[in-house]
């Protein structure tokens, strides 16, 4: 027994790297990852935007509705870093002026979920947060912002978007309140478009404007602490691949990869998702990009996919690997992966600031001429299909990364900047065999050139095959699976 607990700690190590000192005191109930000065520089940067005769004011989130974990929106997060449910933030562009409106404190709720920010707790959440002033809700009532040193505004900046929560990204929110305002039986009117209206049916002489395009342009440019939390949450999205990789062996179920991913990323301080899993084996599945079920059985010959990667203090990352159940693959994956595997290598290597992703791509396509010159593809679709994907890029500048999986803030019109994060996501497609290929990473541009956060998980076919075979989670813990669900 005592032999037995011992393999197990020498196992779990590894995954266990979160500093043990942070089990020995007591979590805080408000976020330490940005300090009050943070806060105030993008706050400036907003005042620069919205000029000196407008506010902006944003909705926090409404109190959960269930029993799922409170995380605040990406938005009233990014600007204050505040996670109480019902609390509002304005932001006076004609005093420079900060003020953070609290519900009152909530005895029966903290009985039950915890303590949380409350107007009782003021001069805390000042300190924190760097706002000028700290108020009870109870004040925003009747002509409140007539009520305010200057008056009504001209000009009330809002968001016309909808705000993002836990796993959640803007054009699924759009998507949703489309279809909800579509139900002949529904046709609710978003929250945010609901707060909007009020804004305008209470003050019909001021201009309500969307703050959507100014946040997201702040938002483009992470801030090192910012990069920070992306880098860990990578870290630990590659952490996971890494176990699932080892652990896996035919006759499994894909909800069994789930398992083990989820546990390093809880056990690395992860609570949340930042996605749902995207586990997927066998063509037929893989090629459903965002296949979720996660129901299938592991066959020998076939190649699993896992998308995944964890919600870490507010910032996500996207990571893909794909590889052979049977850990070996055979002569037609080894060609169609070994070649996006050769693509995503030219075009990381070439990022850097000061020029465009198209740019980089020309640069990329021009050095994969002589992999072509000297490649003889088995079959004419395969050689189609990589010429296409050097051809188009296959989606190889994916979507920026941050609070969201598929964050705000385009980073690819102009040159790349050193803060822009965004993932690298080369997607090969033979439709003729309804084959997917990819291998997707998440990067940072630097001042030098560019820092791939998971440089230490193998995209390598054969670095990728020897992980292969070695005991992982499910040949210690899991019992004989049931069968599929």
């Amino acid at each position: 027994m005592k032999f037995q607990f011992l393999r197990v700690i020498r196992f779990l190590l590894p995954i266990l790297i979160c500093p043990l000192t942070l089990l020995a005191q007591e979590a805080p109930w408000h976020q330490t990852d940005f300090p009050a000065e943070e806060f105030q520089a993008r706050w400036a940067k907003l005042f620069e935007k919205i000029g000196d005769k407008a506010v902006a004011v944003l909705q926090g989130m409404p109190q959960t509705n269930g029993f799922l974990m409170p995380r605040q929106t990406n938005e009233f997060y990014y600007l204050c870093g505040v996670e109480t449910p019902g609390a509002y933030l304005l932001l006076d562009g004609r005093k420079r002026k900060v003020t953070l409106y609290l519900p009152p404190r909530n005895a029966r709720l903290e009985s039950a979920e915890g303590k949380v920010l409350s107007a009782d707790d003021a001069e805390l959440a000042r300190r924190i947060t760097g706002a000028d002033v700290v108020l009870s809700t109870d004040v925003m009532k009747n002509d409140w912002l007539a009520g305010l040193e200057g008056g009504v505004p001209k000009e009330i900046f809002a968001l016309f978007s909808p705000p993002e929560g836990s796993e959640q990204s803007r054009y699924e929110l759009l998507a949703s309140d489309t279809a909800i305002a579509a139900d002949y039986w529904d046709g609710r009117v978003p929250r945010q478009a609901h707060f909007v209206d009020l804004l305008r049916a209470r003050y019909p002489r001021a201009k309500v404007s969307d703050l959507t395009q100014v946040l997201d342009e702040m938002r483009s440019v992470k801030s090192s602490r910012e990069v920070a939390l992306i880098r860990r949450a990578s870290q630990i999205a590659g952490m996971a691949i890494l176990e699932a990789i080892k652990t896996t062996r035919p006759g499994q179920y894909e909800y069994q990869l789930d398992a083990v991913a989820r546990f390093v990323f809880l056990v690395n301080g992860a609570r949340l998702e930042g996605y749902r899993s995207i586990i997927a084996s066998g063509a037929e599945t893989i090629w459903n990009m965002h296949y979720f079920r996660n129901s299938g059985q592991l066959k020998t010959g076939d190649l699993v996919l896992l998308d995944y990667a964890p919600d870490y203090h507010y910032y996500v990352s996207d990571i893909t690997r794909m590889w052979p159940v049977n850990g070996k693959y055979n002569a037609e994956q080894r060609e169609l992966l070994g070649f996006v595997v050769l693509y995503r290598n030219e075009i990381i290597k070439r990022i850097r600031p000061g020029v465009t992703a198209a740019q980089i791509q020309q640069e990329a396509k021009a050095a994969m001429e002589p992999v072509f010159a000297k490649t003889k593809f088995s079959k004419p679709v395969y050689e189609q299909a990589a010429r296409k994907l050097v051809e188009t890029g296959g989606g190889v500048f994916s979507h920026p990364v941050g609070l969201a999986v598929h964050d705000d803030g385009e980073y690819g019109p102009g040159p790349l900047m050193p803060g822009h994060v965004f993932s690298i996501d080369p997607q090969l497609r033979v439709p003729e065999e309804n084959l997917y290929i990819r291998s997707e990473d998440v990067v940072v541009v630097t001042e030098k050139g560019v820092e791939n956060f998971t440089e230490f998980l193998p995209a390598d076919l054969d670095a990728i095959e020897r992980l292969m075979g070695k005991d992982g989670m499910l040949q210690r813990f899991a019992a004989e699976p049931a069968g599929g669900r």
